[in-house]
């Protein structure tokens, strides 16, 4: 699952580094650098992607770093908003970074929980209902974005058992990281104490875990690649 080459190795740790970094601050303050470190999360995990592969990428990766685009997007246009347009912002990049992922898995649809070991779509369903039971009287005019991104997002994280342990694991933490937003959001009651803390530790390592998962599943054909040049 960790690349082989010397430079995503060192971008690796680099993101590592950021992560950490972000993490502590987090919990530790100062609050000022939070959003500077949560600015480089997305793009430094970019750069492994990209540096861990060779063009062609192939549809797969192509479309992982699109998502990846659009989940930069969801972590930093919000600053320039406040309010449900924050919240609207976020959440439109993020839904359209859940319909490219869901994009990328859904040839795999067949290895997946929707056609195989299906009884592992009741845990989802019921995480997937049960947040909308708890948020959903209180999200007001939010309730049909809200409801479209739960559901996109459900279909994704099931989709992702379709690839390997690594992105199935990635899939269902991006669940759990949207969960604690929605619960902060409309249910405050059910928040985590350093909320904050949670909601990224979770989605940095859903997106780590997405994107090692993909490299490793893409890795022979690059290997191929590799040896036919």
């Amino acid at each position: 699952m960790i690349p082989r080459r010397p430079l995503p190795r060192v971008l690796l740790v680099l993101f590592g580094l950021i992560a950490l970094a972000h993490l502590g601050i987090q919990l530790l303050g100062p609050d000022a650098w939070s959003r500077p470190t949560q600015v480089l999360l997305v793009p430094a995990l970019a750069l492994v992607l990209i540096a861990a592969s060779d063009r062609p990428r192939g549809r797969l990766l192509g479309l992982a770093l699109v998502a990846l685009v659009f989940s930069w997007l969801g972590d930093t246009a919000p600053a320039l908003a406040s309010g449900d347009t924050a919240f609207l912002l976020m959440v439109g990049f993020f839904l359209v970074a859940q319909v490219v992922y869901v994009a990328a898995f859904w040839p795999h649809r067949a290895r997946s929980a929707l056609y195989r070991r299906r009884a592992l779509l009741v845990p989802y369903a019921g995480f997937v209902a049960a947040l909308v039971w708890l948020c959903a009287p209180h999200t007001g005019g939010l309730l049909v974005p809200v409801l479209l991104y739960g559901l996109v997002l459900g279909l994704m994280a099931v989709l992702a058992t379709g690839l390997n342990p690594w992105v199935a694991a990635g899939g269902a933490l991006f669940l759990v990281s949207d969960a604690l937003i929605a619960l902060r959001a409309f249910a405050p009651g059910w928040d985590l104490p350093q909320g904050g803390f949670w909601v990224m530790g979770t989605y940095i390592a859903a997106q780590t875990l997405i994107v090692l998962g993909l490299l490793a599943h893409a890795r022979p054909r690059i290997e191929r690649a590799g040896a036919a040049a």
